[in-house]
């Protein structure tokens, strides 16, 4: 398994529809350093940042797998619940927090930022 470049908590209303109501954690990879077995179908969206999005799920459950920008193709976005290793890397940032129900548990020893902030690679 390659190394994360970082993972984030993500609050923006389409995660929210693909965590069931609470925020994803999104785990960034260098998509040359993944290895994907199985099929993934994919749904193109614009994301509230504005990017196209490629967004990954698996055609038989239907579970959220991978995001990717256009305009970042040479970075991948996994799901942590779906990494064999789902402890691998913890949240380091709360992003679209503006965006989070009041009833949302945010975690305030991690940065938290009202929108998107820039790539991080």
């Amino acid at each position: 398994m390659a190394e994360p470049i970082a993972a984030r908590s993500c609050w923006c209303r389409l995660c929210q529809y693909l965590g069931a109501g609470s925020a994803t954690v999104n785990v960034c990879f260098p998509t040359e350093a993944v290895t994907i077995s199985g099929e993934i179908r994919y749904f193109q969206s614009v994301a509230d940042s504005g990017n196209v999005m490629q967004r990954g799920f698996c055609p038989t459950c239907g579970t959220p797998l991978t995001s990717a920008a256009e305009a970042r193709p040479h970075l991948l976005f996994i799901r942590a619940g779906a990494l064999d290793d789902p402890g691998l890397i913890g949240p380091q940032a709360t992003i679209w927090a503006s965006q989070a129900p009041d009833w949302a548990c945010i975690d305030e020893a991690l940065p938290s930022y009202p929108a998107q902030i820039p790539p991080v690679a």
